[in-house]
Order: structure tokens, then sequence, then C-alpha cells
């Protein structure tokens, strides 16, 4: 590995300019935390929220609480091994609705907050978790972070009943990476000055934005920290990994993070739905009317947009495992549900099937709206 120098401070705010700060809140264990407070008795049980709460069905963990990780469930198992790992877990359904409505009185107390007075812009990330930053045009005065990220777990436990932890840091990086060294219920602070104390020692894939694929391949490059990787020779970086990527991945290592809090609103740009059959799938004919079924419900999601699709997409998974996407672009967009379904039929021919089919889902990325995606 060819480097460029030990780590240093990283490059933060100009001397003498005020100094920029960024909170993440995540609320903790959210949908199983919302689950005990619509039944208190479940309080200090191992709680499991996933599929349709049967274990015994195929589906996998969307939350466990903090009782059921200890004994090792996580997010993303299958609910069967959950089940074997902990038999006298309670498990329940997913409920969509409800886990909406709770985050959606989290996020407007989030931006009720003010700091020292002064209003904060909130740029929500999904449910559970949001950026908060001091609002463009404030005044230039010190500000206290801690101060901010107490009072945004109070406020958001006395609206919802739900506990939250915060990451403070000098950029969205260093925050959102803090907010788990302060889990669960505290606050925790990442900064330019203490990156390298806290992260350098740290594995590649402990920094937001590196999964495991660009793990293997900075390994490759005998890069396994995070102080290595900062201190990596970005050229190297750009021709192995890419020109835009390569150098992104060079400063990630360095906590480095430009990126302002941008409260726009989120737009999708496609919506797309799964399912998981209970008992594979392995005639033709109920594969297509299955198809045909989904497409549909991906319609009605397209519809409550206003905008009509102008790709689809289909992906397959088989008993195996093995999974299968096609796409295409439509020869012109519509929100016709019989043209959709026949168009993602159409890329089901082109799907050689050797196994009976576990999952299928389907994508219809939509037009842009007027004026262009905000963000």
């Amino acid at each position: 590995m060819v480097t460029t120098g030990a780590p240093g401070s990283t490059p933060g705010s100009t001397p003498g300019s005020p100094v920029r700060w960024v909170l993440h809140v995540d609320l903790d264990q959210f949908l199983a935390a919302v689950e005990v407070l619509r039944r208190p008795e479940l309080a200090g049980r191992p709680v499991v929220v996933g599929g349709r709460g049967d274990p015994t069905e195929r589906g996998v963990v969307s939350t466990a609480s903090y009782e059921a990780r200890e004994h090792g469930v996580r997010s993303g198992m299958p609910l069967r091994l959950a089940h074997r790992k902990i038999p006298d877990a309670v498990f329940l359904p997913v409920d969509f609705p409800v886990y909406e409505a709770a985050s959606a009185v989290v996020m407007a107390t989030l931006r009720a907050l003010l700091w020292d007075g002064d209003p904060v812009d909130v740029e929500v990330l999904g449910w559970d978790e949001a950026f908060v930053g001091l609002r463009p045009g404030a005044p230039e005065r010190p500000r206290d972070p801690q101060a901010l990220a107490q009072d945004a777990r109070a406020e958001v436990l006395a609206a919802t009943g739900l506990h939250c932890s915060v990451g403070v840091g000098n950029n969205k990086l260093q925050a959102k990476i803090a907010t788990d060294f302060g889990k669960p219920r505290g606050v925790h602070t990442i900064t330019d000055e203490t990156w390298f104390a806290q992260m350098g020692h740290r594995p590649t894939r402990a920094l937001w934005g590196v999964g495991a694929k660009i793990e293997k391949r900075l390994a490759a490059l005998g890069i396994d920290t995070v102080a290595q990787l900062a201190t990596s020779d970005v050229r190297v970086l750009a021709a192995e990994i890419g020109p835009t990527m390569g150098p992104w991945y060079h400063r990630l290592g360095r906590g480095v993070d430009t990126g302002a809090v941008d409260p726009t609103p989120w737009v999708a740009r496609a919506h797309g739905r799964e399912e998981t059959f209970q008992a594979d799938l392995d005639d033709d004919a109920e594969i297509e009317a299955e198809v045909r079924r989904i497409t549909r419900r991906v319609v009605a999601d397209i519809d409550a947009e206003g905008r009509p699709a102008w790709r689809v997409g289909l992906k397959v998974r088989d008993r195996a495992f093995q999974t299968v996407n096609r796409s295409r672009k439509l020869p012109e967009p519509t929100s016709d549900a019989d043209v959709l379904a026949d168009a993602v039929v159409a890329l089901l021919a082109k799907v050689e099937r050797r196994r009976p089919v576990r999952l299928l889902g389907v994508r219809l990325e939509m037009v842009e709206p007027e004026g262009g995606y905000p963000r």
C-alpha cells in the first residue's frame, strides 16, 4: 500500500471561524419501542418485529428489542432463525401506518427545536433517523451541541414516549458514526480533532458508506483500517476504485464531509414491492399472475405520486436464493396498469427459470417531477 503520510488532524473549519456542528438523531429500537408503547406489558421482554409476526413463516426481522439482541437476534435475520435463538420472544407483525404516524410526530418535534433561540433544519433519513443543523443565516456565535442534543432527546421523549440517541460531529459523517457510540439513550461526539483517536484503529467497514464489497476491495489494496485509508495514495484509489469514488472513500477515511443538512423533502424516484411466498411457485401461469398482482399494487403507489412510469423492473429469486434482475425502458411513460403489467411479464419471459420461485419483486421508475428532483 502506498501512503501519503501519518494521520493528523482532519481539515475542518477555517481558523477563527465558528465551529460547525451537526447532530444525528436516531430512535432506539424504533419499531419494537413503538410496539411496547402500544403494549406496555411487553416492556423488558424480548420483542421481534418482522413479516406477519409468525416465526414459522418465511420472513425476516425488521427490528429486535435490545432484550432480543442479547440473544443474537439482528435485523435481516430469518424469523425462523430468530425463533430458534429465543423461542420465548414475542413476535409481532410489521404495522407500517403506526410506524409512519409515530415517525411524523418525531420529525415535527425535531423541526420545532430552537438552538439558542434560532431555528434548525432537519434532514430526514428514514422513519427513525434525521440530521439536525443550524439553519443558514443564523447569527455566528458559539453553540453548545450537547445542550441541543439533550433538548432533542427530552422533547422527543415528551412528545412520543420514545427514546433516542444523538451523535454530534463537525459534519454529517462524524455525527452519523457517533450515534452508535452513544446507544442506547445517550449522546456521543466525534470531531475533527478526535476523529483519528476514535476511528483510526477501526476497520474501514466502520465508516458510513463502506459496505462489505468495498471493504474487500480496500483490503486487497492493503487497506484494513480507517487510518490506513486516510493515509493511502488517493491516486491508487482513483485507479482501482474509480476517479470519483476512490477520492470519496479517501475523504471518508479522513472524516471529511462537506454536505449541508438539507431539509428539502425527499421525492421518490421509483416505487417497488417484493413478496416472499410461503410456498415456492413452480407453475408458470401462477408466477405470471403473481407478477401482475404485485405490479398493480405498485401502480397504486405511483398513482399516489401522480407521475407515470418510464421504466419497469423485475426481481426473481429462486429456491436456491439465486436472484435475477431485469429492467427495460418503456416506449412512452404510462400509468396504465394493464400496459405496465404486460411490460413486467415480458421481462419474466427473459428469465431462465430452473428452480421454483421464492420471491418476486416489481419496481416502477417514474418520470421526474416538474422542475426536477430537489436533491
